[in-house]
């Protein structure tokens, strides 16, 4: 989503010999909210950006903040359709969505499709699963060179985000909060939490590989930056709905050409990165790290070990990250340690004071109420079985073929050539006052001064500097 201001903010006169005042724009613009103030009059617009290619497909616009979830499902028939004409899968498919569709109730809208977001209602923090997957090691870190910040991430594979019971994956990024106020995310008792939602598998992509997918290679803000600087499509080119779309399509048609065009110019293969390695069952982790390579799996606990005894599964994960046994007492972290498959044990254990009066013993301990010891619970995190192929991003460059398109036409030289008729001397021309005062025409006289007259000659256009694939591309004749 993309805020667009309306310009002008003063107030119209009011005068009884004056009609009642409307502005122009105020079918376009509604207030809303852009991450400043509220209130500002503005129009914002949904924009679909193909990844790899970096061409537009869609623009969707409406008054004030848009209806955003509205403007998604258009979006995602465009996608379908995209899909249809171009005979691909919908494997193929990966939705990067805005956080301004951060919530659990999007989940039904994009029809299926795979799909990573930034997520922005923080209560999902407070649940259970997420309070006690925090209090374990992280799966893993992530950093890039150019910001220098390490975000800690936590992997949760199903987790209830929406009012209906939608759940999908989440992975939280922590990292300490810093002198300056963040701007993403929220801090809580000094350590800043944001949230990420997918439905990418585990097995093929890490929690590293979701965030990097968001904040890196899907991100597509420099080409709105771009698009702004180049094409200015939110300038306001008309006082409809209809015509200011129509303005925004146009924009968005010609940055295609200029990409289309400038593969002719330059034709240069896809490039392939290599945005995660492969990880081989080989590779296992040494003992004195802190978590493998490609994170953990979900939590496990033991079954039953004795028919009619409690097992690890009746102990209920708390926020607090301890565990609840039936009896209602705490079972508190005590000891880490690592496998020798490189699995993480954590072990919970009660207190002797809560487990020897405890009614419920004789189903909860080996021995019963001979039993010195209090009761144990092993929860086992087992490093992730990735797929053993790397992820790879094919794409073009973002700037170079466009660029090279607009490049050339600043060199272009346009020569225009008409016939001249013999002059002749036309009879005067008598303005009425109101055509003195410059007053509007109406549309009879305007489409009989716009008319193309019979007599009139052939206009040739010759273009000096045009390559010949560029040429044979529009169709134009070549001398």
């Amino acid at each position: 989503m993309e805020p667009v201001r309306q310009p002008g903010s003063a107030a119209l006169p009011q005068t009884p010999d004056l009609p009642a005042p409307q502005r122009r724009l105020r079918p376009l613009c509604a207030p809303g909210y852009t991450g400043r103030k509220r209130g500002e009059v503005v129009r914002s617009r949904t924009t679909i950006l193909q990844a790899h290619t970096h061409q537009w497909l869609g623009s969707f616009g409406g008054p004030g903040n848009g209806k955003s979830r509205e403007e998604l499902r258009r979006a995602v028939t465009q996608i379908q359709q995209y899909l249809v004409a171009h005979q691909l899968p919908t494997e193929r498919v990966l939705l990067r969505l805005d956080g301004q569709y951060g919530t659990g109730v999007t989940l039904s809208d994009v029809a299926g499709l795979p799909f990573v977001m930034r997520g922005k209602n923080y209560q999902v923090l407070s649940q259970a699963e997420i309070q006690f997957r925090l209090s374990l090691p992280p799966d893993q870190q992530f950093s890039r060179p150019e910001s220098g910040l390490v975000r800690s991430l936590y992997d949760s594979p199903n987790v209830a985000v929406g009012p209906d019971g939608q759940r999908c994956r989440v992975v939280v990024a922590t990292h300490p909060a810093g002198t300056r106020r963040h701007r993403v995310g929220v801090e809580r008792d000094g350590i800043v939490y944001e949230l990420f939602l997918t439905m990418l598998p585990q097995e093929a992509f890490t929690a590293a590989d979701v965030v990097a997918l968001y904040l890196h290679r899907g991100a597509f803000e420099n080409a709105l930056s771009d698009e702004d600087i180049e094409q200015e499509p939110d300038r306001w080119c008309s006082h409809a709905v209809w015509g200011q779309e129509c303005w925004q399509i146009i924009a968005q048609w010609i940055w295609n050409l200029r990409v289309e065009m400038g593969h002719h110019l330059l034709p240069e293969p896809v490039r392939t990165t290599s945005i995660a390695p492969a990880y081989l069952a080989e590779q296992a982790p040494a003992l004195d790290l802190a978590s493998p390579a490609q994170g953990y799996g979900p939590a496990e606990v033991a079954m039953a070990w004795k028919a009619g005894r409690f097992s690890g599964r009746d102990f209920a994960f708390q926020p607090d990250g301890s565990l609840c046994c039936p009896a209602g007492q705490k079972l508190s972290a005590h000891e880490r340690r690592r496998e020798a498959d490189g699995s993480l044990r954590v072990v919970y254990a009660a207190s002797i004071r809560s487990c020897r009066p405890c009614p419920l013993r004789e189903q909860c301990q080996w021995l019963g109420k001979a039993t010195a010891k209090p009761r144990q619970v092993s929860v086992l995190l087992h490093p992730l079985n990735v797929g053993s192929a790397p992820v790879l991003w094919r794409d073009w460059g973002r700037r170079r073929h466009r660029r090279a398109c607009m490049h050339l036409l600043r060199q272009q030289q346009v020569l225009v050539r008409t016939e001249r008729e013999a002059s002749a001397c036309s009879p005067p021309v008598f303005l009425s006052r109101a055509q003195r005062a410059h007053s509007r025409l109406d549309w009879p006289e305007r489409l009989a001064r716009n008319a193309h007259g019979s007599t009139a000659k052939r206009v040739t256009v010759k273009l000096f500097g045009v390559p010949e694939s560029i040429a044979l591309l529009l169709g134009l004749a070549i001398a």
